[in-house]
């Protein structure tokens, strides 16, 4: 089975910093991470969130003004050698 992780996708990295304040003040979860290159190569950050709480970050979104580009589904790099160096 495959495992994905959602990412909130924004043209630059204000509107990323203004939802995650908005996202906090509701109690609604979010982590803010490195863009995924495979998803968007313009702003560097993006918010991962839990696929239940999409509406609830749209609906959010919508409601202050701030603009995303889209909320992209991208499998999770499950590779156990990942940052091993010897």
């Amino acid at each position: 089975m495959r495992q994905m992780q959602h990412y909130v996708i924004f043209p630059n990295h204000d509107n990323g910093m203004r939802l995650y304040q908005e996202l906090k003040k509701q109690g609604i979860s979010a982590v803010i991470s490195p863009t995924p290159r495979t998803v968007s190569k313009c702003c560097g950050i993006s918010l991962m969130i839990e696929e239940k709480d999409m509406e609830a970050v749209e609906k959010c979104a919508n409601d202050h003004g701030i603009e995303i580009l889209q909320i992209a589904a991208v499998e999770k790099d499950l590779n156990p050698r990942r940052d091993r160096y010897c």
